[in-house]
């Protein structure tokens, strides 16, 4: 008597791939769920850093074409960017938290898709990023700020916010591979810090020395927060140059440009390391 084993059909690797990186985005989730220092630092940061800038400097600040007193309208898309941007310096130190504790390679032991630890990571942090957006608009409307534009403007520009989150996300994935120790990845500070401060966020480019102004303008966190501004129809928005009169183009383009590049070297790196 012979007996025939029959298997369910095999399932493509998108589909793997899909899984995979799903179950490492709930190992990420559940990892904030069980330490809420760390997610009540991330949520509240751009709280302080709102009353900060607002309540501190908005009096001794200027607005290209505002009134005294509307700081805080100019001043409140610069800091969703400014929040969506610092977070790819979150997303470094989980990354390289986890390498430096053997996470990552008793990743790389499984049968896993390459991608799964990049894209997990990824959804996760954009899930976080939701969050912090969401808290953040909230304060906004507590202290004054209000979008004077329609529904689909204010979501498109959202949308966008989340959109660069998304891209930085991969820059955060590869640097965190890349950096030895959580101490090198909290240096990733004197990155962030020019790429925000050089821009549109807390000053138009416009205002800044002629030789740093384009510098300014070119920044793809001042493409968000111009398109942005433009978008929620606060002051200070637009410019003199090509890159500012098309803000909303460029928000959509700098995002796919630094995901086309950040996330194949993300995924390069994780199947080349040493194991």
């Amino acid at each position: 008597m012979s007996v025939t084993l029959t298997t369910a059909p095999s399932r493509g690797r998108l589909f793997w791939a899909l899984a995979d990186g799903w179950n490492v985005t709930r190992r990420y989730l559940t990892h904030f769920r069980r330490q809420p220092v760390t997610i009540a630092w991330q949520l509240g940061f751009p709280i302080i850093s709102v009353l900060l800038y607002g309540f501190v400097f908005g009096e001794a600040m200027k607005v290209p074409g505002g009134d005294d007193g509307d700081y805080k309208q100019f001043l409140m898309p610069g800091m969703f960017v400014m929040t969506m941007a610092f977070g790819f310096m979150n997303t470094a130190m989980g990354v390289v938290t986890d390498a430096t504790k053997g996470v990552i390679d008793r990743f790389r032991s499984m049968p896993m898709a390459p991608s799964a630890v990049a894209s997990g990571r990824g959804l996760a942090d954009l899930v976080v990023a939701c969050a912090e957006l969401t808290i953040l608009a909230l304060t906004a409307l507590a202290i004054g700020w209000r979008s004077s534009a329609g529904v689909p403007d204010t979501l498109l520009a959202f949308g966008l916010l989340l959109f660069l989150r998304f891209s930085l996300i991969w820059v955060g994935v590869y640097l965190g591979l890349v950096v030895p120790s959580p101490e090198a990845a909290g240096g990733l500070y004197a990155v962030a810090f020019p790429l925000t401060m050089i821009s549109s966020v807390f000053v138009a480019p416009s205002l800044m020395p002629d030789w740093l102004a384009p510098v300014a303008a070119w920044n793809p966190v001042s493409s968000t927060g111009t398109a942005t501004r433009e978008l929620f129809g606060n002051p200070g928005a637009g410019g003199d140059t090509w890159v500012e009169q098309h803000a909303v183009l460029m928000a959509m383009v700098w995002p796919v440009a630094i995901s086309l590049v950040f996330l194949p070297l993300a995924v390069r790196r994780f199947r080349g390391l040493s194991r």
